[in-house]
């Protein structure tokens, strides 16, 4: 593209750098320029900037277009949107227009629309869908309470369903859409180069960015190629580059900072370049108007690296051309199976769940995430290409890094309670659970003689075995071992398996949690509890397991480290407390040698074994939650105080336990308190749970013990009669007596 008047008067560098600046900016700052309101849209479609025009249309205006094109409001949404995206806006309004904005089941022909949609489309209509099926979060910790989540329930039921679930339930309905989803996110990157090349290129795109060059280089590319008639600030060009913030942990993409003002001359320079673009393209049907503004809602999440950088600080003139395209084309690939992995991971955890299991299951999303899993989702690459421009080590926003956690989450999501998690395993690793349920004596897993052979993984190990491989090998500090670890747990959720177990410990997976446990000293709680939760799930009931644990913590010294790092937080810890408890309570009912051996050896068996140790453990368990903190993730210190109660209760030692803790009360100058708040805690946990058959299925899973025991011991504790030896009223003094305070629910 040859230099503007303007820019060939004051140099062409400084005119190449402002059409390019100005361009990419979308016109941002400097004095609003007189083009043609259907160009402004275009040129919004092309640039990620078209949300910034549509300030510029009166609200009189869109209501009159919007009522005469049927647009459904969507431009006023759109320009209440903008007024709430700015750097220091309320973050929690612009949520809460996000969410009102679209209703799929209202859109018109919505089922022929998304089946026309190229595979481009489909993945933008996937950030879309980042907002619209997902359940919003307020913003406000009050609300993660699990009191608030009840109210909020209770609320919904009388509203009927949630504005998320009608629009997961719209596009399930579109045949095909599914289908659609799992090509695109197990679509192979282009074949055209070698491994090699691929990952070279990659690698420069990563340092193209975290030097904030890219720009520039893209104008390079843009002024080049348009002397072919092409265009790289296309759907398949500018629009490619990567967020620099993903924000899918709460639904939402962060917007753009302001951009540097611009000036009159670089006004000018636009007004240039956006003739040449725009030439021939005046003449737009309404029909098709009606697509920018689609598009606009999705380009409101690019944000662009900063302009500003030149030849001088290191990119090469010479392969931009050559290069550029291919690195932009596979890093699309990357971003096209962000979207789609995040949207899948959403419907799996909907109401339609059963549904699309076998939706993915039968388009073989797995295998095809397996073939891709060396080359692009967990791919070698430098420690430099892990961050973006302004980040640091510990950042989560490379599309890269955020690539490995969608897909962590969508694993533990496919796995989580579900059978078709043996479609993560091989046929070999498929026979290799029979064979040990037959080498063990012991019926085999349904679900693995159900499992359909032509559905599950292809060639020498399958995802689950790949992942683990990857795991053994992750940094101590790396932030994937928390998903890592939360997928592996999800395989061996609900009831347990001995063949699923073992089939884990021969690859290692006890040894090395524990040495990241014991021998690095792990500090990160949320990996401590992902480990402490994966290895509860890995022991519990096995006596193999406990074997090797016994095998690998040898020594006082090194049992002590484990000790200190279960007791530095229960909240951490309290699930593989709860499996420990429940496993000796098995093994002391059985008569065998090899598990009287594993009784009289083990370390954490016999400090488990012992009644002040489980005495010290359930004072703390009660003592750090209350009915107004319970939450998701503490709820489990309840569940787990229980376990201990209804294991006395078997041994008709309750009343005793019940004592301990009124004396334990008394020694520390607080008498009636910790008993008070266990019943207030008891009583909620009566209404929490009566009402929800999920909950209640994965208690009696998980613990091996019916569902009516626990209701049963809870009744027993919330006896109000005071000659009750097993209630909780006959061990609080009367003047301590505080068991009627209602506790809110608002």
């Amino acid at each position: 593209m040859a230099a503007t008047p303007a820019a060939a008067e004051s140099g062409v560098g400084r005119g190449r750098r402002a059409a390019a600046t100005v361009a990419a900016w979308g016109g941002w700052g400097g004095r609003p320029r007189p083009a043609n309101i259907l160009l402004q849209l275009r040129q919004g479609q092309l640039t990620g900037r078209g949300l910034v025009r549509a300030v510029q249309f009166t609200e009189t205006f869109l209501t009159e277009r919007d009522k005469q094109s049927k647009w459904s409001g969507i431009p006023q949404l759109l320009l209440k949107l903008y007024a709430t995206s700015h750097l220091h806006s309320d973050f929690i309004e612009c949520q809460n227009i996000l969410k009102e904005m679209i209703r799929l089941d209202e859109v018109p022909n919505l089922s022929s629309l998304v089946s026309n949609f190229d595979q481009q489309q489909l993945a933008n209509f996937c950030r879309i869908l980042a907002v619209t099926i997902s359940e919003m979060d307020t913003g406000n910790d009050d609300k993660h309470t699990l009191l608030a989540k009840n109210a909020q329930q209770k609320k919904s039921l009388s509203l009927g369903p949630s504005a998320a679930e009608i629009n997961q339930a719209a596009l399930l309905s579109i045949p095909g859409f599914v289908e659609r989803l799992c090509k695109l996110a197990t679509r192979k990157v282009s074949e055209s180069t070698g491994t090699a090349s691929f990952l070279q290129e990659l690698e420069e795109w990563y340092t193209w960015l975290d030097n904030a060059l890219v720009l520039d280089a893209l104008m390079r590319v843009a002024n080049e190629e348009s002397e072919h008639s092409q265009d790289v600030f296309t759907e398949e060009g500018l629009c490619a580059i990567p967020c620099t913030c993903f924000f899918y942990r709460q639904s939402l993409l962060q917007w753009p900072p302001e951009p540097p003002e611009l000036g009159d001359e670089d006004a000018e320079a636009l007004d240039a370049t956006q003739q040449s673009r725009f030439e021939g393209e005046k003449h737009v049907s309404s029909q098709e108007v009606t697509q920018p503004f689609l598009l606009v809602a999705v380009s409101a999440s690019i944000v662009f690296p900063p302009p500003g950088a030149s030849e001088e600080n290191g990119l090469p003139h010479t392969s931009t051309r050559t290069q550029l395209p291919q690195s932009m084309k596979i890093m699309h690939e990357i971003m096209y199976k962000l979207e789609v992995l995040y949207v899948l991971c959403v419907l799996l955890m909907g109401r339609q769940r059963n549904q699309v299991h076998r939706m993915i299951a039968e388009f073989k999303l797995i295998p095809g995430l397996n073939n891709l899993f060396d080359k692009l989702i967990w791919r070698k690459h430098s420690a430099s290409a892990l961050v973006l421009h302004g980040h640091n080590q510990n950042c989560d926003c490379s599309p890269d890094i955020t690539l490995k956690i969608q897909f962590l989450r969508l694993l533990q999501s496919f796995s989580d309670h579900h059978e078709n998690k043996y479609l993560l395993l091989n046929n070999q690793e498929l026979n290799e659970l029979s064979a040990i349920s037959l080498k063990a004596n012991i019926p085999e897993v349904e679900a693995v003689l159900n499992t359909d052979r032509s559905l599950v993984c292809d060639g020498k190990r399958g995802l689950l075995t790949r992942l683990l491989q990857v795991m053994k090998k992750e940094p101590a500090e790396s932030s994937f071992r928390f998903w890592q670890a939360r997928a592996v747990e999800s395989f061996l959720r609900g009831t347990t398996s001995y063949a699923d177990q073992m089939f884990l410990l021969k690859r290692g997976l006890l040894e090395h949690i524990l040495y990241c446990i014991v021998d690095s000293e792990c500090k990160s709680r949320d990996v401590l509890q992902s480990y402490f939760d994966l290895l509860g799930e890995l022991m519990k009931f096995n006596v193999d397991a406990f074997k090797r644990f016994n095998k690998y913590i040898n020594t006082d010294a090194k049992f002590q480290v484990f000790l200190k790092q279960i007791n530095s937080s229960l909240v951490d810890s309290n699930m593989l407390v709860r499996c420990v408890t429940l496993s000796l309570d098995r093994f002391e009912n059985q008569v065998d040698m090899k598990v009287a051996e594993v009784l009289s050896e083990c370390r954490l068996l016999a400090y488990i074994s012992q009644v002040p140790t489980q005495m010290s453990f359930l004072f703390r368990l009660i003592n750090i939650i209350h009915v107004q903190t319970l939450t998701q993730e503490n709820v489990s210190c309840l569940n787990t105080s229980l376990v201990i109660l209804m294991l006395a209760r078997r041994k008709e030692r309750l009343p005793l336990y019940l004592r301990l803790l009124q004396r334990m009360e008394h020694s520390k100058k607080y008498p009636g308190f910790l008993l008070n708040n266990f019943h207030n805690l008891l009583r909620f946990w009566q209404q929490h749970y009566l009402h929800k058959d999920k909950d209640s299925t994965c208690l009696e899973n998980s613990s091996c013990i019916s569902f009516s025991y626990w209701k049963e011991t809870v009744s027993i504790l919330l006896n109000p009669d005071r000659q009750s030896p097993s209630a909780l009223v006959s061990y609080i003094e009367e003047p301590y007596m505080d068991i009627d305070r209602d506790f809110t629910e608002e």
